[in-house]
């Protein structure tokens, strides 16, 4: 049995790898991520082979609206969990980051991880600081650590996000729906691949960044266009400034890692 230590696990992604990863045994953390004290007692009360920590805020909107709370999650807790871990030298094998691909700026070509880093969102930049702080503290330890750079998730149905937020718009509107701002590419993955690539990583015990991506681009008009078809509804597009974010995966795919197609109407 493989003792995993898992934060963010009531999220998205930390319900689906505890579904997908069926050899592992789930130590939840179950308190306050920026408390340094729960932190500690989870720490020092438990063994761990690895630790997978996804706690964090996400939602742009909420980010955006409680930018202090969310520095607060998801680097000082970040800060706190890593203290810990070389304070009370906790022997893991492995330690995995879920950062975003919002660390990156936008490009017209594939990202790789080496792309210059200039986040496109104040989350992105929270993000970044946490993922500073794990190499140069990781760094002088034993511990493997691989942070992952999450690129779209496609089937995140809380409605702050924006692809729930597309659908409910073009659902709960008129048979003419006006949208704004979706001339726009980018890189969509599940969270059942994610957690599967996560896995394969983990096999691999890699060591650094890497991008997790599906390595294929999709317009969000089209998006836009495959839900008005299924709804019945006409949709006009205002004309914006159109931007990319699509990932290189040569890295993730030198681990035999294959790209799927996705079905959107699938995911809603």
């Amino acid at each position: 049995m493989i003792y995993c230590g898992i934060t963010g696990h009531t999220g998205n992604l930390g319900k689906k790898i505890q579904k997908v990863a069926k050899n592992f045994k789930f130590i939840k953390f179950k308190g306050d991520i920026r408390r340094v004290k729960d932190v500690e007692a989870w720490i020092k009360n438990n063994n761990f082979d690895l630790i997978i920590h996804f706690a964090a805020i996400v939602p742009i909107s909420k980010v955006n609206k409680k930018y202090k709370h969310a520095l607060d999650v998801n680097y000082i807790g970040t800060r706190n969990l890593i203290k810990m871990i070389i304070k009370h030298k906790l022997n893991l094998k492995w330690f995995f980051y879920s950062s975003t691909s919002h660390v990156y700026s936008y490009s017209t070509k594939k990202i790789k991880e080496n792309y210059q880093l200039k986040p496109i969102t104040k989350y992105g930049k929270t993000k970044l600081m946490a993922e500073n702080l794990i190499t140069k503290k990781l760094n002088n330890t034993k511990i493997k650590f691989c942070i992952g750079r999450i690129f779209s998730i496609i089937d995140n149905k809380n409605k702050e996000f924006f692809l729930k937020g597309l659908i409910n718009k073009i659902q709960n509107n008129n048979k003419i729906v006006k949208l704004d701002n979706l001339n726009h590419y980018r890189d969509f993955i599940s969270t059942d691949q994610i957690s599967k690539a996560i896995l394969l990583l983990w096999s691999k015990k890699h060591q650094g960044i890497i991008n997790i991506a599906n390595g294929k681009k999709t317009n969000l008009k089209t998006i836009a266009q495959v839900f008005a078809k299924k709804c019945k509804k006409k949709i006009f597009f205002n004309k914006n400034k159109q931007t990319s974010m699509i990932a290189n995966i040569n890295k993730l795919k030198k681990y035999g890692w294959k790209n799927n197609n996705l079905n959107f109407i699938k995911y809603f």
